[in-house]
């Protein structure tokens, strides 16, 4: 349980349209106080972060989410339009207030349809007990996927059923791109991230994928990595030469700096070529670089280290086994949960286009009629599309999703938990848990892709019902989530009905409401 620190820490953002180059590739973007990536949240464990956030996009709403934050007595501050709030219309403010109920690293997103995929997001470090020892925290590295297109255009291709294709691969927003495979304005050699290291020393690596859509294979050549925490959950130290990392899966890793005075090194996050790799790119630049640099080193010459990221390691579309990743402090969940339900994600064709189902429905939003502010109001019939799984009061729920669809992963991201991974595999689940009394928790883990159209892969996942809210369960593919692959799960209406709304959510409705009587959302997407 948080502490309680009586300190908030408060933030003033504003989203906004802006062109933007991280690779040297001019691009219409969005930014977050004028910046790609948007400026950290740092805060202590148990502080309140107040967070004021200004929507100055002419003709979209806005919202931001603060993953892996569980919300707990604050559902509506989670920030996913069409469920915990109405958007912020044009030119309205909204003031989030919640409590880091988590230590680690993480990161801010819009959730609105896919505006994070041009850039609406930024990293959050939460400092609370020191799980590991070394010397210097290194802060945040943002692994991300680029697209040279703006979000709202690659949408149109998802839900046309095409799929996008990356353009680039960068490291904290920065790399350079080759100009002559772009006809856009570009700038060759725009730099990448540098890092200094000193010999012997031992350093702390905050690890977040914030991908629109690529599995990130993360090394540094001749070194390797001691991984303390996969996304807020500190585990049992293991040791790797890989991080795999499924969009907003996040890992806090410990490095030893091996290397010699005046020496440098490549530090490499790899998506791999399309069909040969986990990513939909197009193979022009799929491997990020960020520098390493000893003392004594000259920064201005380029590593030359080369890569000891083998294929097997880049075409393994997988976690590291949750035989290795064993939670430092044990919970065991029930082996008898409450509920179970089995959930089959396919992707078949609408009768227009092919999207994303979750147990024969796909999703999409309605911004005007937030799910949690009906459930306050004791509605609880919803339409379909909004795939409203009502666990009721329920103690504990088990979820086994399969996944049919033989060319993607998919990184399954609860809201509101941190869920218990128990099993992970081909074919139909078995009823074996792996680590029973001590299962991986965390709030993304990796579905495999299908071995073939008879062979769905699958997760099995369990969470106690110990938070009331309407929490977002989806793939983390900023395409897939918009073809409609998520499902709401409703936890403890009744609970739900007791709690205290802020009048911030009834006014961002109003504002919202207000606006779309004369102006109609291009929602041409699920909306998230």
């Amino acid at each position: 349980t948080a502490p309680n620190t009586g300190r908030t820490v408060k933030y003033d953002f504003t989203v906004s349209y802006q062109q933007i180059a991280p690779d040297g590739v001019v691009k219409n973007g969005l930014v977050v106080n004028g910046a790609f990536p948007g400026p950290m949240i740092e805060a202590n464990w148990g502080d309140n972060i107040e967070v004021t956030v200004h929507n100055n996009l002419t003709d979209e709403g806005t919202s931001l989410h603060w993953h892996g934050l569980l919300q707990v007595g604050t559902p509506w501050f989670d920030g996913v339009p069409s469920v915990g709030q109405c958007p912020i219309a044009p030119g309205k403010t909204m003031v989030y207030n919640f409590k880091a109920d988590m230590y680690g690293t993480t990161w801010y997103h819009s959730h609105y349809s896919a505006q994070y995929a041009g850039g609406a997001l930024g990293p959050i470090v939460i400092h609370g007990p020191k799980i590991a020892n070394y010397d210097e925290d290194l802060g945040p590295i943002m692994l991300s996927d680029w697209y040279h297109s703006d979000y709202f255009t690659l949408v149109n291709v998802t839900m046309q059923g095409g799929l996008p294709l990356s353009n680039n691969n960068l490291i904290n927003g920065k790399a350079n791109y080759p100009c002559a495979s772009t006809s856009a304005s570009c700038t060759p050699n725009a730099g990448i991230s540098k890092f200094q290291f000193q010999t012997g020393k031992k350093y702390l690596l905050r690890l977040i994928n914030t991908s629109a859509e690529g599995i990130q294979k993360f090394t540094i050549d001749g070194h390797n990595f001691t991984v303390i925490a996969n996304d807020f959950v500190p585990i049992k130290p293991y040791t790797t030469s890989v991080i795999t990392l499924g969009v907003g899966q996040r890992s806090d890793v410990i490095v030893t700096a091996v290397g010699a005075a005046k020496s440098s090194y490549y530090m490499r996050a790899d998506l791999g070529t399309f069909g040969a790799g986990c990513s939909a790119t197009d193979g022009v630049a799929p491997e990020g670089v960020a520098a390493i640099y000893y003392q004594g080193a000259d920064t201005t010459v380029v590593p030359t280290s080369t890569s000891g990221l083998t294929t097997a390691q880049l075409t393994n579309c997988a976690n590291d086994p949750l035989s290795e990743t064993v939670a430092l402090c044990p919970i065991t969940p029930a082996a008898k949960p409450a509920t179970t339900k089995e959930i089959d994600i396919v992707f078949k064709s609408n009768g227009t286009n092919f999207v994303w189902y979750m147990n024969d429905y796909s999703f999409h939003g309605d911004y005007n009629s937030p799910v949690l502010s009906d459930v306050k109001a004791n509605n609880l019939t919803f339409p379909n599309e909004w795939n409203v799984f009502n666990f009721g009061s329920n103690s504990s729920v088990r979820m086994v999703v399969y996944n049919t669809f033989a060319f993607s992963a998919h990184p399954m991201h609860l809201h509101g938990h941190n869920y218990h991974v128990l099993a992970e595999g081909f074919g139909t689940w078995d009823g074996v848990v792996t680590n029973p009394n001590n299962t991986q928790r965390r709030d993304v883990q990796l579905v495999a892709p299908a071995q073939d159209a008879n062979t769905p892969a699958y997760i099995v996942i369990q969470f106690n019902q110990d938070n009331p809210g309407v929490w977002p369960f989806h793939c983390h593919i900023a395409w897939h989530v918009s073809g409609g692959l998520y499902i709401n799960v409703l936890e403890r209406p009744a609970d739900i009905q007791k709690l205290t709304f802020p009048s911030v959510v009834a006014d961002t409705c109003s504002s919202w409401n207000t606006w779309t009587s004369t102006n109609i959302p291009d929602q041409i997407d699920s909306g998230l």
